[in-house]
Order: C-alpha cells, then sequence, then structure tokens
C-alpha cells in the first residue's frame, strides 16, 4: 500500500453524482495558497471491455500497454479533466491503467507531480494507495452501487449525500495542514498525561520538542483530525495552554485505567481514541483506520505480541464502561484485563510496530536525535 497523506481521493457510488463538481471546489477552496495537481484514474478490467458495459468512447480499446498517463491542457471542455484545469489546479493528468498495473502506474505518475498536493478522482485506486483522505460520494436514497465503489466503500473517511443539487457537507469542513488532508472525525481524542513517569525521571509530558512540549506536539497532531481533545491529568492548571479540558480522576491510585474510565464517561463522543503523553508521534493513518474498523466493536487495540498490547494508543467506545468499572471495582487495575469481556479487534502486529513510546532519557535523546539526523 502506497501512502499519500498529501492525496484526496474523492470516489463515487455510481456515475454523474457530483464526484469532479465536489474535486473542483476543493481545489478552487485551496488553489491560492497550494500547488494543486488534480488526477483522473480510468481502472480497466480488460481490454477492449468497458467497465461501464458502454461502447464508443475507446478508451479501453485504445490502451497500448499497461497504463497510459497524459497531461491536460484544454481548460475550456466540459471534461472532467479540463473541469478541474478550469478550477484552478496548476496541472492535471488522467491515467488510464489496467487494474492489474494500479501500483506501477500511479507510481509513475507520482514521479511526474513533484511532491504537489493532489486531489484524484478514483474507487479502484484506493486498493492500492492509501490517501491523506478518502472521501466517498453517494446519491442520498439511491440504493445501487457500482462494484468498484463497493470494493473499497469501508476505507471511506467520509460519506457525503449528494442530492441532485449539493453536499450534505460545507468543503469547508475539509483542512490541508502542511500539505495534508483533514476533516474532524465525530470522535474524541483523550491524550493521557498522568503517569508519575517513573522510568524518565521526570515529567514525560514537558519534555520539549522542536521547543514545544511533547503534549502539545502530539496535541497539535490530533487537533486537525478529531472533534474534541480531552486530557486526563489531575493537574488541572498545568495544561491550561492547551485548548482542551482536563479531566481528573474519580479516584486516585488506580494508574492509567481509571484516567480511561473518568474521560470516556464525561466524553461528548461514543468513539474515544485514547493516547499515552511519551507516544510523539501519531500515526494518523494507523489512527483513522481504527476509528473506521471500530464499527461493530467496543474496542480496537493494537497487538505486538502473543501477550503484548498497546492499550494506551487504542479506539474505546462507551460501551468498555461496565467492564472497566466492573475491574476497578474488584481491585483489578490492568486495563486490558476488562477487555476480556468486550468485544474487541485487535490491529496487527505491523501496524503496531510503528509505535515508539519515550520510556527513558536515553530513549528521549535517541528520538531527538534521529529527528535532528544526529547520531546517539
Amino acid at each position: 500500500m502506497i501512502k499519500i497523506p498529501g492525496m484526496l481521493m474523492v470516489g463515487a457510488g455510481n456515475r454523474n453524482i457530483g464526484k469532479t463538481e465536489f474535486a473542483c471546489s476543493l481545489i478552487r477552496k485551496f488553489r491560492s495558497r497550494h500547488n494543486i495537481v488534480g488526477i483522473k484514474v480510468t481502472t480497466i478490467h480488460e481490454k477492449d471491455s468497458c467497465p461501464r458495459g458502454a461502447s464508443g468512447c475507446g478508451t479501453c480499446a485504445t490502451l497500448e500497454g499497461d497504463f497510459d498517463i497524459t497531461e491536460e491542457t484544454n481548460s475550456q471542455s466540459d471534461k472532467d479533466t479540463c473541469r478541474m484545469l478550469a478550477a484552478g489546479a496548476a496541472r492535471v493528468f488522467w491515467l488510464k491503467v489496467l487494474k492489474t498495473h494500479l501500483e506501477e502506474g500511479i507510481s509513475r505518475l507520482l514521479d511526474k507531480t513533484g511532491g504537489a498536493v493532489l486531489v484524484c478522482e478514483s474507487n479502484s485506486l484506493r486498493q492500492v494507495v492509501e490517501p491523506g483522505l478518502f472521501v466517498m460520494i453517494k446519491s442520498r436514497g439511491g440504493k445501487s452501487c457500482k462494484a468498484s465503489a463497493k470494493e473499497v466503500a469501508e476505507y471511506a473517511d467520509m460519506v457525503i449525500q449528494f442530492n441532485g443539487k449539493g453536499f450534505d457537507i460545507d468543503p469547508d469542513q475539509i483542512e490541508l495542514i502542511n500539505g495534508r488532508w483533514a476533516n474532524k472525525m465525530d470522535a474524541t481524542a483523550i491524550i493521557m498525561a498522568g503517569g508519575q513517569s517513573m522510568r524518565m525521571g521526570r515529567d514525560k509530558s514537558m519534555l520539549l520538542i522542536d521547543g514545544k512540549p511533547v503534549i502539545e506536539h502530539i496535541f497539535n497532531q490530533l487537533q486537525p483530525h478529531f472533534s474534541r481533545i480531552l486530557i486526563s491529568s489531575d493537574d488541572l492548571s498545568k495544561y491550561s495552554f492547551l485548548d482542551a479540558r482536563i479531566i481528573p480522576d474519580k479516584a486516585t491510585g488506580m494508574g492509567p485505567i481509571m484516567g480511561i474510565a473518568s474521560t470516556l464517561k464525561v466524553s461528548a463522543n461514543d468513539v474515544n481514541f485514547v493516547i499515552a503523553c511519551d507516544i510523539p508521534e501519531v500515526d494518523i493513518s494507523l489512527v483513522r483506520r481504527m476509528v473506521r474498523e471500530s464499527a461493530g466493536f467496543d474496542a480496537v487495540v493494537p497487538q505486538v505480541g502473543p501477550e503484548q498490547y498497546e492499550p494506551l494508543f487504542a479506539v474505546y467506545k462507551k460501551s468498555v464502561l461496565p467492564a472497566i468499572d466492573k475491574a476497578i471495582a474488584s481491585g483489578n487495575y490492568r486495563i486490558i484485563d476488562p477487555l476480556k469481556d468486550c468485544k474487541v479487534k485487535y490491529i496487527d502486529s505491523a501496524c503496531a510496530g510503528q509505535l515508539k513510546n519515550l520510556n527513558t532519557m536515553k530513549d528521549y535523546h535517541k528520538f531527538i536525535g534521529k529527528k535532528n539526523n544526529v547520531a546517539i
């Protein structure tokens, strides 16, 4: 899977439901501040066989080789690529590609875009690319859905309804921050800052990264993606410099399990992402995946070994509270134990292995050295 955080991909449940117009609205919004490249992908399953069941356009039949990349230069036509160019895209490309060669085709096209911000129209490309944001547009009340949309619907970060005239969201809900696409999920992020930092020997949350406390470093990474952020801490004044509500434990001396219980109870959202304040680099693509995959589960937890988990980089729904409260009442303060009574999805160890904790000063200095390209 190719990760392209600077790409916003627009998919559609069917034809003629405003996919290009939505893409153009984003290009118009950000064109003055960013160099935006538009991309249209036509995925061909078999040469001489139109995926739409149509005939006459010749796109599939005329493809020579495994893929073809052309650059649009005309902004006066009603073609999708022309409309993106007219909307203000710096450049627009059309990738015609066999489905079996999607990864090769998009890799070759990326060589031409020079690290620009991308707005791409495609369903099938989501099978080989993980964009910064994947938006799926569906017609309101429509029952039919084309096959390419069904294959990738589970990956949608946003599902937008089209009523024939407009969309049920404002494009302003989508932001472009530091070259990465973002929208605020209907979820709460909870930063755990109540630990004693015994192995570190000093307060982890206030260690400096690029001149800012690590907790602010984490907060800034989460803010574009969550509708609310809570901080679990008994010190109500220490983190007043952050735009977040501080939630103290209902009772002291019970560790992270009480912090999670206390914040879940006041959270305004059912879905909550919990992160320890010693994980300085947040893998947002992994976080968004965990939130997506929480549907039908009480929690989503990374697993790093047969009996090793990352419960402080996990998604919890409010439905875990009865099991957590029961464990606390029995004197069991291990957060992973009450999850045995819940429906949990465990993320594979390959993804979980990306997480890096700062447990000691040695870890901290190593992280700072790596970040600044200095050998430690």
